[in-house]
């Protein structure tokens, strides 16, 4: 990995290339003395893609000299301020400042900051048909702006688009500088986190039909690009994978989606949908919208829980909260039918899921309830190597007579470390198991009149 200072000095050439490039600019533009004389726009310097992490992202993403200037323009603010000077100049005319040079001024900060504006002055000064070179590495659909190594930032959605401030994204400025990648946060602006998981699939324990069509998604995983482009699959059906996992709590769910991520090499990002839905029009989807499309270019799996919330019934558009609660879901299955990704959607309740959108599926599996033999193999799994069982416990007992899920036999195992450690040891006894499954069944105000009885 290069060291920082090799990072920090490929960014300093970035600038001082970026220096030259904006004087020659407003020399040109404002017809200054010797302005003749300048020859062609200044060469980007060369970047070794092993000499820092700047130089690999040029190369890995192959970014042309339009790229690089809008790179370098969100730049200047952190590392070198004083570059943007030179934009402050007054307009004789007006006695103003040059409005076709943009830049924005905030308290707290004394230089000038570069706008969208700014990136159509410095590309298109004196060739405006370039114009539009920078309104497309301005577009959301442009890598910079679906990674948000680059965003607009707004301060008044009702001024012009172009005069936002050209933002380089706190994850990407630490990483171009350190080398460490961070990954996105989860805000209302980016509702979606990762998950993982430490297990493997023979910690899933599934009914083999289940596992079956779980295998189906695998395979896609594995395989879809061949299928897709060798085998001319595209030309008959849609890019992307779209399932929906429905049963009980803790019947394996968010396991299985975590582990396709992690057998294929994956990561799964779950999509938070209570910081989805938003009351102001367009927000949904402007944030929905950038989880997709940096989930595009970096291929995850999106994993929406509790799907129920936002593809339940929909309900006839009397108000025009109906309407836009209609326009949010709508936009949402667009998004997802259209996503080349593999999508997955998991519910509790499958009666509240909309047929019309399940339609659109590929798979619906059902998770259901584990038998009695499932449950002995997760009762095992669970205290495998972690407490020690005292004699007097049965655990084929528990699995026959007690129906819980792998997600509670887990709070069980919980319930029974805790219980342990508390003692100043590993043991676990019969007691504590079956104090741990009252708890359990209590959530579902269930009773434990059995076991009791036998403890009696």
């Amino acid at each position: 990995m290069p060291e920082p200072a090799d990072n920090l000095a490929a960014l300093y050439r970035e600038l001082d290339w970026l220096h030259a490039s904006l004087e020659q600019a407003v020399a040109r533009y404002l017809l200054q003395d010797g302005h003749e004389a300048l020859g062609g726009p200044p060469e980007p310097p060369p970047q070794p893609a092993q000499g820092s992490v700047y130089g690999g992202l040029v190369e890995n993403w192959q970014l042309g000299r339009d790229e690089r200037l809008a790179l370098a323009l969100a730049l200047a603010p952190h590392l070198r301020p004083e570059l943007l000077d030179r934009l402050f100049g007054v307009n004789g005319q007006t006695g103003r400042t040059f409005s076709e040079f943009g830049g924005a001024v905030e308290r707290g900060f004394s230089g000038l900051l570069p706008t969208g504006q700014t990136l159509v002055f410095l590309l298109s000064a004196n060739q405006p048909h370039r114009r539009l070179e920078a309104l497309r590495i301005l577009a959301s659909t442009h890598r910079f702006g679906a990674e948000q190594l680059l965003v607009l930032q707004r301060a008044d959605e009702r001024l012009p688009a172009l005069s936002g401030v050209l933002a380089l994204g706190d994850a990407w400025l630490h990483y171009l500088l350190s080398g460490e990648q961070v990954r996105p946060e989860l805000s209302p602006a980016f509702p979606a986190s990762p998950i993982g998981t430490p297990l493997g699939w023979q910690d899933l324990v599934l009914d083999h039909g289940v596992m079956a069509q779980v295998g189906e998604i695998r395979a896609w995983l594995a395989h879809g690009q061949t299928l897709m482009h060798d085998w001319g699959l595209a030309a008959k059906v849609k890019p992307g994978y779209r399932t929906v996992f429905h049963g009980p709590p803790g019947t394996g769910k968010t396991l299985t989606a975590a582990l396709l991520g992690k057998s294929s090499g994956r990561e799964v990002y779950r999509v938070d949908l209570s910081m989805v839905v938003s009351k102001y029009i367009g927000e949904t989807e402007k944030n929905l919208g950038k989880v997709f499309d940096v989930a595009s270019y970096k291929d995850w799996i999106l994993f929406f829980d509790e799907a129920d919330a936002l593809f339940g019934q929909r309900t006839a558009a009397n108000t025009s909260n109906d309407r836009h609660a209609n326009q949010q879901t709508g936009y949402l299955l667009q998004r997802i039918e259209d996503f080349p990704g593999t999508v997955i959607l998991a519910t509790n309740l499958k009666a509240n899921m909309d047929e019309a959108f399940t339609r659109r599926f590929q798979s619906m599996i059902h998770f259901n309830m584990p038998s009695a033999p499932q449950r002995l193999q997760l009762w095992r799994n669970a205290f495998d190597g972690v407490c020690a069982l005292d004699t007097d416990v049965d655990l084929a007992q528990l699995a026959q007579q007690h129906e819980l899920a792998g997600g509670a036999i887990i709070n069980v195992l919980r319930y029974c470390a805790l219980a342990a450690i508390g003692r100043g040891g590993r043991s676990v006894s019969q007691a504590d198991l079956i104090e741990g499954i009252r708890r359990e069944l209590r959530k579902d105000n269930k009773t434990l009149q059995v076991i009791r009885s036998q403890a009696q």
